[in-house]
């Protein structure tokens, strides 16, 4: 079969394995890449050894120079902040540590999720699943079979989604392998990959990966990761225009944070930007109460507020659910606006 579609800009033909190893790790250095005086910001930098710094470079090249409150910044910098321990939070906001098999978790009935990779191209700081067991979760190809053999023997499970860490973390190779394992699956009909990884790199879109999930006789979708319109520039629209074309298609959850994206006329700028680069909002998250970055938190209350504010200017299909993910509960929770 010939290639979906050709490379759209010569900016994309650098690997997205070589930005990969070129992750900005220190915050001393990202700060100094936007031209912010680090010796301000001195008391931040201990929150590294909580979770590791990891920001790729054409996800810095979309933050604005000089401006420490940059919202894409903001989700990426350390804070002192995360050493408060806050009454609510948790470690494992949503219960995942009960796997049915090394890397798979099955928290709905009709879905399982398989960890793919326990690494992301970027470390959000509010990530719900920073301390999750990774070291406990990352099998190879001889070890998933037992998670391949469970999902062969639930007939109930229509739908696999691939995440991680992030699963195009993954090569295309691995990924490809994982597909062909499925595949013969009987009653599987769908493929979901959660990443976030386009946006932050957006050359990993590649021609292949692309064939691989046009080709596979499951249907497959991918729902990205956005939450502020500037992370969207020509790059992450000439990347997914690939996908597009091949007629994957594309959804976004974002995720409510506070001092990020807690205003409804930026939620409805997004939401344009979304639509305009082919992408269908789907889920607007209340935050996971994962301890440690409390300070990202917005109430419920505050939530709807926003929520009612878009309702009023935006057309229903560009509106996103407002949803509660609630550990042991069979579904993600709307939330109540009356």
């Amino acid at each position: 079969m010939p290639q979906i579609i050709p490379q759209i800009s010569e900016q994309l033909h650098i690997s997205w394995q070589k930005e990969l190893s070129n992750v900005v790790t220190d915050p001393k250095k990202l700060l100094d890449m936007l031209e912010i005086d680090s010796q301000d910001y001195l008391q931040h930098f201990a929150a590294r050894k909580l979770f590791p710094v990891r920001v790729p470079r054409p996800f810095i090249t979309r933050m604005k120079k000089g401006d420490f409150n940059d919202p894409l910044l903001k989700q990426v910098m350390p804070l002192s902040d995360e050493f408060v321990i806050s009454d609510g939070y948790s470690m494992d906001p949503l219960e995942e540590h009960d796997t049915v098999a090394e890397g798979l978790l099955h928290k709905y009935k009709h879905r399982v999720l398989m960890i793919i990779k326990s690494g992301c191209a970027v470390n959000c700081r509010y990530c719900f699943r920073r301390h999750f067991p990774y070291d406990e979760n990352s099998p190879n190809k001889i070890r998933w079979q037992p998670a391949l053999k469970y999902i062969a023997d639930h007939p109930e499970i229509n739908e696999v989604i691939f995440s991680g860490g992030d699963p195009l973390m993954a090569s295309d190779d691995h990924l490809q392998w994982l597909i062909e394992q499925l595949e013969p699956i009987k009653h599987l009909t769908r493929l979901r990959i959660h990443t976030r990884l386009p946006i932050v790199i957006p050359q990993r879109i590649t021609t292949s990966l692309v064939n691989i999930l046009s080709e596979t006789r499951l249907k497959a979708t991918m729902v990205l990761h956005i939450n502020h319109p500037n992370e969207i520039d020509d790059e992450v629209k000439q990347a997914l225009e690939k996908l597009r074309v091949a007629r994957i298609p594309l959804f976004n959850q974002s995720v409510l944070l506070k001092g990020v994206n807690d205003d409804a006329k930026l939620l409805c700028q997004l939401s344009e930007t979304l639509f305009d680069s082919g992408i269908q909002p789907y889920y607007l998250h209340m935050f996971d109460p994962v301890q440690g970055v409390a300070h990202f938190d917005i109430c419920e209350e505050e939530a709807k507020i926003i929520v009612q504010k878009m309702m009023a200017i935006l057309p229903g299909f560009l509106m996103p659910k407002l949803v509660r993910e609630i550990a042991g509960e069979a579904n993600k929770t709307p939330i109540n606006l009356a």
